[in-house]
C-alpha cells in the first residue's frame, strides 16, 4: 500500500480573475490597499508588479497602472493596466462612465423597501476621512445615486447588490447607514460592533466593460472572503457553493 506525501504547497498571494496583454484583474482581500499610503504597508499595487515581473522573468519593475481604488477593509474585484495604453483607455472609461460595476453589501436588518434607488448629496469630511450625507445639493456637495437590491436575508442581516451610478468617497457605506441599514462591521458609519480582521462586509462583486483595445465585452466576478456570514448566504444563493 502506497503512503501519501503530505506536499507543502504555498498559497499564492493574489487570486487573479483575468489577464490579457493590457489588463489584470484582482480579487483584493480585505485590509489591503491598493496604493501606497502614509501606513508604508506594501500595496496590491506593487504585489502584482511583483508577481508580474516574477511572471515574465525579467530585471526591475513590470509596469502596472492604478486604473481604480477600493477601501481598504473592502474586498473584491481590482483592475489594474498592464501597458500604458491600457491605463489611458480605461482612465478614459471610468472618466466617460462606461464601466458597470456591481457591489454585494451584508448589512443590518433589512431595508424598509426590497429594491430602491438613492439620491444624496455628498461632501468628503477630509480630517475624519468621511463623508456627510444632505438630502438637497449644499455648496461644495456632489451627488450621490445608487440603486439597491436585496438579495437574501437571515437573522439580522441582509445581503443587497448595489449599482452605482455615481462613484464618490464611502457612497455605499455612507447612503446604506443614511438608511438605517450600515454595513456589518463599519463603525465609522454605525455599525454596532467591528469585525475580528478589521473587514467590513463590502464586495467588489462584478465589474462589466468593452476591452479598452480588442473592444470586445469584458465580464469579471468575484467571489466574497469565506467567512461565516458570506458563506451562509452564498450557499442560498449557490446551493453548491463550499
Amino acid at each position: 500500500m502506497r503512503s501519501r506525501i503530505q506536499k507543502n504547497v504555498e498559497k499564492p498571494l493574489i487570486e487573479i480573475l483575468y489577464q490579457d496583454n493590457h489588463l489584470i484583474a484582482v480579487n483584493k482581500k480585505p485590509s489591503e490597499i491598493v496604493q501606497g499610503d502614509k501606513t508604508g504597508d506594501k500595496p496590491l499595487s506593487e504585489i502584482v508588479a511583483d508577481y508580474l515581473a516574477r511572471r515574465l522573468d525579467k530585471p526591475g519593475d513590470a509596469f502596472i497602472g492604478v486604473i481604480h481604488r477600493l477601501d481598504r477593509p473592502a474586498s473584491g474585484v481590482v483592475l489594474f493596466a498592464k501597458t500604458s495604453k491600457g491605463l489611458e483607455r480605461m482612465n478614459e472609461m471610468f472618466r466617460n462612465h462606461e464601466i458597470k460595476k456591481t457591489y454585494w453589501a451584508v448589512v443590518k436588518d433589512k431595508p424598509a423597501k426590497d429594491s430602491d434607488t438613492l439620491v444624496h448629496y455628498l461632501i468628503k469630511d477630509e480630517q475624519r476621512n468621511k463623508s456627510m450625507l444632505f438630502p438637497e445639493e449644499v455648496e461644495g456637495s456632489q451627488r450621490a445615486e445608487l440603486t439597491y437590491k436585496v438579495l437574501h436575508s437571515i437573522e439580522n442581516y441582509s445581503l443587497l447588490e448595489i449599482d452605482l451610478i455615481t462613484g464618490r468617497h464611502h457612497q455605499i457605506r455612507a447612503q446604506l447607514a443614511k438608511i438605517g441599514c450600515p454595513i456589518k462591521g463599519d463603525l465609522k458609519y454605525g455599525f454596532p460592533r467591528s469585525n475580528a480582521n478589521a473587514s467590513i462586509h463590502l464586495h467588489a462583486r462584478k465589474m462589466e466593460f468593452k476591452h479598452p483595445v480588442k473592444l470586445e465585452p469584458i465580464v469579471i466576478i468575484a467571489n466574497p472572503p469565506y467567512d461565516t456570514v458570506w458563506g451562509a448566504f452564498m450557499k442560498v444563493l449557490f446551493p453548491r457553493y463550499d
